[in-house]
């Protein structure tokens, strides 16, 4: 039965498997088609569903199965634009998204309803039905700017802001019409409708984040949390257009709640991005294209003076606000193009729109045909408008969006990525292994694409098959861990005598720059670790050392709290350490409390000031009264405790205590560790040190000053 059904080829195609193959062959082949002809990848995708679709060649009918793929490909567009948003730049733009947004929602409104009462002759509720379709837009030309790198760019973190703004009111104007239309806009209304979509955002928001949380501290199977995320998606959906609003605005609201759970670097987070980019999203660009009806440009000049005055409209109405935007905030001319090219696709929330309202009957004409809110003309004509919208969009976005990531590798320093950061992963324990790669990823700069060592020692002694072989296991999974990240992991199997002789020899043969050592949950911090641990690795290498323990997943922790000791800033290692610091909290999106003396605060501060993260600062300058800081620790809190070596500027004999305090008052703590490195000639890439002169302690605050700008702007 299935051979007979597999050989039946009239169109348009109904087996299952033959329209599945079909789409995945689009998928493969139509962005290499159209980028060989200049064409982006997303208009290409949309050219191709509009060919193979019902009013092109009918190889596909834009039945259920089609229309379900392409919503949740919209919802993962949304979902992934509020999950990959940088929540420190979204506070930092709040102000400007807002304006921006009613920017983007005023001007469009104003424009269709003009346009729809003085060059259409519509009513003035089909007309306003008109501007809240011009108000909303679709982030269609967003997976463009997630493949190129910009997604933190300012201009992409206003538009995003502004987006959700613009959709949430064009929707509500759209939800007023219709209950105007039924009669059933009265107070009853207005308190259902605001008190609905207040109950919605509090749960998305506060209790989504606290369940999140907990899944993921609970379980770690990387496909139950891709599921995990899978249900938040769409019950954030459901839960939105049960309060009345577009499910769109759920699923970015799921991006924002799920945002500080996973981290940029974090497996989950690749998964995520690659499912999405390879299936949901493409489904979804196929089934706009699906829509579009040429023969709407040939059969009715009416319906093709509508479409040209929507087109027109919706173009200029969304140009306006980017160009303000733009000269208001003194944005590159690139920059307002990318919000332009962002914002001009009407896509999903407009079609949702039409929909409704050509659905709506006002009343009958004489010969019984329904008098429809939104009469065909407009219907066909919006279909065009996408078609138009979004091939201007996705040519806009594609031109800025290259030109600003061009502008942002041209402005990159030369040793980006010349290999000068070479973090090396000791590995013992097999549960540990997880943890350390996660941090591995988070403080390691974006353009290290083969840095990282993994290392497992064997003693010189044994003659055991079964130790070769559990160190080669160990190190598998380190590599295979390593690659959900996209990380290429280098094996290093040591025989020696001892463990710090094995490290010390791969520290030097292979230039690293940062070690990472693991405590394990088990055994806990001891009395005698820092002293061996000094005596072994610190003594013998100066490279920064990170000493790891992870009572639960990183992608967990709230708050890093960062302890500093006095002098920290006249260190010659503080800049590197501080660097890794910030990479944790960019990449993690946990905010950070610095603990430290004022000079130190003010030196940090001026580089939040250029590279913005969530921080705060408190001056502590009382290492005799270390535990004072345990009133502040709560148990989603990480503690970041900088260390020193022995004789040197920043050391405290307090610090001998830090064992003690751990294992007392910390035990259930996360905790890292981190020496910076304190003495001796350091790398090449640390060329401000690189002379006689500057290999005592570092006393002037401007040279340190230079060497964080020239690290920052590296990173």
């Amino acid at each position: 039965m299935n051979l007979l059904l597999i050989n039946d080829f009239t169109l348009p195609l109904q087996h299952p498997v033959l329209k599945f193959l079909v789409i995945l062959v689009i998928i493969l082949f139509a962005p290499i088609i159209f980028n060989k002809l200049k064409i982006p990848h997303i208009l290409g995708l949309i050219i191709a569903g509009a060919i193979i679709g019902p009013f092109g060649i009918n190889l596909l009918q834009r039945d259920g199965s089609i229309i379900l793929s392409g919503t949740a490909g919209l919802l993962y567009i949304m979902f992934l634009a509020g999950l990959e948003i940088d929540m420190g730049d979204l506070k930092k733009n709040s102000t400007k998204s807002l304006i921006y947004g009613l920017l983007t929602f005023i001007i469009p409104m104003l424009s269709g309803i003009l346009a729809g009462v003085y060059l259409l002759n519509f009513s003035l509720p089909t007309s306003i039905l008109i501007g809240s379709m011009f108000a909303s837009h679709t982030l269609i030309t967003y997976p463009i700017v997630t493949k190129l790198d910009i997604v933190k760019n300012r201009a992409v973190v206003v538009t995003v802001g502004g987006t959700i703004i613009t959709v949430t009111l064009g929707l509500l104007v759209l939800a007023v019409i219709i209950g105007m239309q039924s009669g059933e806009v009265d107070s009853w209304f207005w308190t259902r409708l605001s008190g609905s979509i207040v109950l919605f955002s509090a749960i998305v928001l506060l209790l989504f984040p606290f369940i999140g949380r907990w899944f993921f501290k609970k379980y770690s199977d990387s496909v139950s949390q891709y599921i995990f995320v899978l249900v938040m998606v769409f019950l954030g959906a459901v839960l939105a257009q049960a309060a009345g609003v577009e499910s769109i605005i759920g699923a970015f609201l799921a991006g924002l709640s799920l945002n500080r759970l996973i981290p940029v670097t974090s497996p989950l987070m690749n998964r995520i991005s690659f499912v999405g980019n390879a299936i949901f999203i493409p489904f979804f660009l196929i089934s706009v294209g699906m829509l579009i009806d040429y023969r709407a440009f040939f059969n009715d000049t009416h319906t093709l003076y509508v479409a040209a005055i929507l087109s027109a409209a919706a173009t200029f109405s969304k140009y306006l606000p980017a160009l303000i935007t733009q000269k208001m905030y003194g944005y590159t001319k690139d920059e307002g193009n990318l919000i332009f090219g962002l914002s001009n696709a009407q896509a999903a929330a407009t079609l949702a729109a039409v929909l409704v309202g050509y659905n709506v009957i006002t009343g009958y004409a004489a010969d019984g045909s329904p008098i429809r809110l939104l009469d065909d003309s407009v219907l066909n004509g919006t279909i065009v408008m996408i078609l138009v919208t979004c091939t201007i969009a996705s040519l806009v976005t594609q031109k800025a969006a290259v030109n600003l990531s061009l502008k942002d590798s041209t402005n990159a320093e030369p040793h980006d990525s010349d290999g000068t950061e070479q973090i090396l992963v000791p590995i013992k324990y097999a549960d540990t292994i997880d943890e350390l790669i996660n941090l591995s990823s988070l403080i390691k700069s974006k353009h290290n694409l083969d840095g990282i060592h993994a290392l497992n020692v064997i003693s010189n002694n044994t003659t055991n098959d079964t130790d070769l072989k559990k160190a080669n296991q160990l190190l598998d999974k380190a590599v295979k861990n390593a690659s959900s990240v996209d990380i290429r992991m280098n094996k290093l199997l040591r025989y020696d005598v001892n463990v710090v002789n094995a490290i010390t020899s791969v520290i030097r043969e292979h230039s690293i720059t940062d070690l990472i050592v693991s405590l394990h949950t088990k055994k806990g911090m001891t009395d005698s670790f820092l002293g061996k641990l000094t005596e072994g690795i610190l003594t013998r290498n100066n490279v920064t050392t990170f000493v790891y323990k992870a009572a639960q997943p990183i992608s967990t922790i709230k708050r890093h709290i960062v302890v500093i000791p006095k002098n920290a800033e006249v260190e010659i290692g503080f800049p590197f350490w501080l660097l890794k610091v910030w990479n944790i909290a960019r990449n993690a999106g946990a905010t950070v409390e610095f603990y430290g003396q004022e000079k130190t605060i003010g030196l940090i501060q001026e580089v939040m000031s250029k590279h913005p993260i969530e921080a705060s600062f408190n001056n502590f300058d009382d290492w005799d009264d270390f535990l004072i800081l345990s009133r502040d620790i709560r148990p989603d809190d990480n503690l970041i405790i900088i260390l020193a070596r022995e004789k040197t500027m920043s050391y405290h004999s307090s610090m001998q205590r830090i064992p003690v305090y751990l294992r007392k008052y910390f035990e259930n703590q996360s905790y890292i560790l981190i020496f910076p490195i304190q003495t001796g000639i350091l790398s090449d890439d640390h060329d401000n040190f690189n002379n006689p002169s500057m290999l005592e302690p570092i006393e002037k605050l401007d040279e340190m000053g230079k060497t964080l700008a020239r690290l920052f702007k590296r990173k």
